[in-house]
C-alpha cells in the first residue's frame, strides 16, 4: 500500500511540475475549452458543470461568459467546510468572488439560496479537472477524493469529460476498484476516448 502511495505522490509531483512549466496556458486552454463546447454531448446538454480553474489547471474562467450566454444552465462546484463539493447555479460572473485560497468561487451570501443549489443527478455533462491522466481515462486528483465522491453519484448516462494539457499524461496510472474513469479527456491535441464507467 505504501508503494502505491509513494508512486502516486511521485506522479502527482511530476504532473504538477509539468503543468507549471507548460507554456501558452491561456491559448491552449481556449483551444481545449472550445473543443469541450464543440462536443455533441455539450450541444445536447441542458445542465452543464464547469470547474473554475485554480493554479496551473487548464483555464476555464475565460470560457465561462460564453457558456453563460448559451442558454444552458451552468453549474460550478465549491468546497464546503466538510470537504465536500456542492453545486451552484451560476447566472453571471458577478456571482463569483475570490475566496480564502485565492480561488474564484460562488459568493458566500448566495450559496444557501435554494434557487442556487443543484443536485449532481441534474447534470447532463460534467467537466472534470485533474492532476495526472493516462489514455485509458484514468484520472488522479489531489488525493482528497472531492471529485470522486461527487462523480460516483452522477447519472450513468452523464459524460465525464476531463480537461488536461498533454504534459499531464503518463503511460499508466495506478488505479483501484473504486477509481472513476473518464469518458473523454480533451487536450490541446484532440479528444481521447476513455473507458468510462461500467454501464
Amino acid at each position: 500500500m505504501t508503494d502505491i502511495f509513494e508512486r502516486k505522490k511521485a506522479l502527482r509531483d511530476q504532473a504538477h511540475a509539468n503543468r507549471n512549466a507548460q507554456e501558452n496556458k491561456d491559448e491552449l486552454s481556449r483551444t481545449i475549452c472550445d473543443r469541450f463546447m464543440g462536443l455533441p454531448a455539450y450541444a445536447a446538454a441542458k445542465t452543464v458543470m464547469f470547474y473554475i480553474d485554480v493554479r496551473s489547471e487548464v483555464r476555464t474562467r475565460h470560457s465561462l461568459p460564453t457558456a453563460l450566454e448559451s442558454g444552458k444552465t451552468i453549474i460550478v462546484p465549491w468546497c464546503n467546510d466538510k470537504g465536500q463539493l456542492e453545486l451552484f447555479r451560476l447566472k453571471d460572473m458577478s456571482e463569483l468572488a475570490v475566496g480564502m485560497y485565492k480561488i474564484l468561487e460562488p459568493r458566500t451570501e448566495l450559496r444557501a439560496l435554494p434557487e442556487k443549489q443543484c443536485g449532481v443527478e441534474e447534470l447532463d455533462i460534467v467537466m472534470v479537472p485533474g492532476v495526472a491522466f493516462d489514455r485509458r481515462g484514468a484520472r488522479m486528483g489531489h488525493g482528497k477524493g472531492y471529485y470522486d465522491k461527487l462523480l460516483e453519484h452522477a447519472r450513468s448516462d452523464t459524460p465525464l469529460v476531463a480537461l488536461a494539457f498533454e504534459c499531464q499524461f503518463f503511460s499508466e496510472l495506478p488505479t483501484a476498484g473504486h477509481d472513476i474513469f473518464m469518458d473523454k479527456i480533451i487536450t490541446e491535441a484532440g479528444v481521447i476516448e476513455g473507458r468510462g464507467r461500467p454501464s
